[in-house]
């Protein structure tokens, strides 16, 4: 399915040029999924949780905070525009799909939000996931702009200010929360 959005979006993909780029029969592709918009969320899944992987892979454990920040947010742009054409189609055709394409983009930024969380590794609460999430959506945002404006290629280039916006996030809600700021390393 990922060659054929790629090729042709997902609106104009069908059942039969899935099968085709698969090299199996649409009876094959029905014995796997039940309909076109299944298989995209299964790749929707499939993709994200290589994304998240590969940002996962590249923080150092042994860094300070700031520093697997940058790690995180510039892992993740770089994965994403390893692959511009099929961004449009996880990031806003997942979403035509329904109740599924939603649900199954909020599981992924749950996770996405929960390893936010863990960046300063003294974030807690009901109030860091929060928090975390409203950064999802900020890079979520970041990512759907450069998909519109055709440049998923440059994301790598945002890295550094949106990492910027990660840490000063990350800063103010543990400055408010217990009146200092987060030690520069852990």
């Amino acid at each position: 399915m990922a060659r054929c959005v790629a090729t042709k979006g997902y609106a104009d993909t069908t059942i039969a040029d899935i099968a085709t780029a698969a090299r199996v029969s649409k009876r094959t592709f029905y014995e796997h999924f039940r309909t076109k918009q299944e298989c995209l969320i299964a790749l929707y899944e499939n993709a994200s949780q290589r994304s998240i992987s590969s940002l996962s892979k590249a923080i150092e454990p042994s860094q300070d905070w700031t520093t697997r920040v940058d790690q995180a947010v510039k892992a993740y742009f770089g994965h994403l525009a390893a692959n511009p054409l099929l961004m449009r189609t996880l990031f806003i055709d997942v979403l035509a799909v329904g109740s599924e394409g939603l649900q199954a983009r909020r599981k992924v930024h749950r996770q996405l939000a929960d390893l936010i969380a863990d960046l300063p590794q003294q974030a807690e609460g009901d109030a860091a996931a929060w928090q975390a999430n409203a950064i999802v959506g900020a890079l979520t945002e970041i990512v759907l702009q450069a998909i519109e404006q055709d440049r998923v290629e440059q994301l790598p280039e945002c890295a550094d200010g949106a990492a910027q916006v990660v840490r000063a996030a990350i800063q103010a809600h543990r400055s408010t929360t217990e009146g200092r700021p987060l030690p520069q390393d852990h």
